[in-house]
């Protein structure tokens, strides 16, 4: 039976938390492999909201094992907050059932402090970071100064680490005319940590080798989507973490040849928060209606998302750039009553047409949208858990995004709920 690996294929909230969850009834292991609490997934079953950030969205099934990976940057203080959280909802975490991998780098306050800001001096030139410190932690972990989950289990050597830390950090601060960090008071944050956090610290490569060769079902689960990834995105408007297929294997420390199937969950319009370029942007009364009606609002940060048609083009090159074999495609029941929906099947930039998005962020600021017109239906594909309850012009559409993408539409989600889902294909089939 197939790993399967689970991704974003546009700007993030695609929906990946619903599908994972779905996805770990069939799996054993579930694991976060990139990112940090700047992710957000939210679930509902049985008509009760969960929502995560660092979590993997398998913790909320009793029987499953949740890790996250040494390619997350882990918020430790977050971490343990979640895990109460959720525990208040019912949903116990032992270290039996949570791991962290003990060589994740830490989310220190510094890094909040930092990431904040640089983001007020930038002004209008702003990235739109969640201010979580997510990109100064993996500054850190680049340069070789970062503190990582098992330093906390020496806290002896742990005044040097800091030490050379905080000659990096305080600097930044003072050019910033921010507050500056103090040693001790660092020092006894981390020290009080430890004995909370230690006990949920594994080697996770030696945990997925062992699930591995025992004949476990491992599901990955990444952070935002691909055209957010650090190389591959719409840079400098991109996450700090690769965010593609391929980060599954780094960020865990299973190899390439165990993950079988890559998923990329795919949204039936497309959205984003934050700066950067987005084609297919709608400032008018249809960008408004879906992003009411998909209820566009960030999880985590609560932000309002921008709203645009489906875009083909950047679907495709992300179905290139991950390898996917499929898609799960979601909030169908969005477009629902639309009288016609358009299709971004082309670009135009300074005159020239592209079937691709260029790397260079001042031809992707002016790249103008090419759309198909498609027909919309008006009956509704909510709830819906078969192709028989689908209209016609629905499949259609589908059917045209599959040909437009280079890809199959493996999953339907028709609602948040978990059980509306239509499987075409299991990807733990491979």
């Amino acid at each position: 039976m197939a790993n399967v690996v689970v991704i974003g294929s546009q700007w993030g909230d695609e929906g990946k938390g619903k599908i994972v969850d779905w996805l770990s009834e069939r799996a054993d292991v579930v694991v976060r492999f990139q990112g940090g609490h700047n992710a957000g997934h939210t679930l509902v079953i049985d008509g009760e909201v969960f929502k995560l950030s660092l979590l993997p969205s398998g913790v909320v099934r009793p029987d499953k094992i949740s890790i996250i990976g040494n390619g997350v940057v882990v918020d430790p203080w977050a971490l343990l907050e979640e895990i109460d959280r959720i525990r208040e909802q019912g949903v116990d975490l032992s270290p039996d059932r949570l791991k962290v991998a003990e060589n994740a780098p830490l989310i220190l306050p510094l890094h909040r402090m930092l990431d904040r800001a640089r983001e007020e001096a930038r002004g209008k030139s702003k990235i739109g970071t969640t201010g979580r410190g997510i990109g100064p932690a993996y500054e850190d972990k680049t340069a070789r100064r970062a503190i990582r989950v098992c330093d906390l289990a020496d806290i002896n050597s742990l005044g040097a680490k800091v030490d050379e830390l905080l000659v990096h950090h305080n600097a930044l601060l003072r050019g910033f005319e921010q507050r500056e960090i103090d040693r001790d008071e660092l020092l006894d944050l981390l020290t009080d940590l430890a004995p909370k956090l230690l006990p949920y610290a594994v080697s996770v490569w030696r945990e997925l080798d062992m699930a591995r060769r025992d004949g476990k079902r491992i599901l990955f689960e990444g952070a935002q989507g691909i055209m957010l990834d650090v190389d591959h995105g719409t840079y400098p408007f991109v996450t700090s973490s690769n965010t593609v297929s391929g980060a599954a294997s780094a960020g865990t420390g299973l190899g390439p040849n165990s993950i079988g199937y890559i998923l990329g969950i795919t949204k039936a319009y497309t959205t984003r928060v934050g700066s950067g370029p987005f084609p297919t942007e709608l400032d008018d009364e249809i960008g408004s209606m879906l992003g009411q009606r998909g209820r566009e609002f960030g999880t985590v940060t609560g932000r309002q998302r921008r709203c645009g048609w489906f875009d083909a083009i950047l679907v495709r090159q992300a179905v290139k750039l991950a390898g996917m074999h499929g898609i799960a495609l979601t909030k169908l029941d969005v477009l629902d009553g639309l009288a016609e929906i358009k299709v971004c099947v082309g670009y135009k930039i300074n005159g020239e047409d592209f079937d691709y998005l260029p790397a260079g962020a001042t031809v992707q600021a002016v790249a103008e949208p090419v759309y198909e017109t498609l027909e919309g239906w008006s009956e509704s594909t909510e709830g819906a858990r078969s192709w028989a309850e689908l209209p016609a012009k629905a499949i259609k559409y589908i059917r045209r995004i599959e040909e437009l993408i280079d890809a199959p539409v493996t999953l339907l989600s028709t609602s948040p709920e978990r059980d509306d889902t239509i499987m075409v294909r299991d990807p733990f089939s491979g």
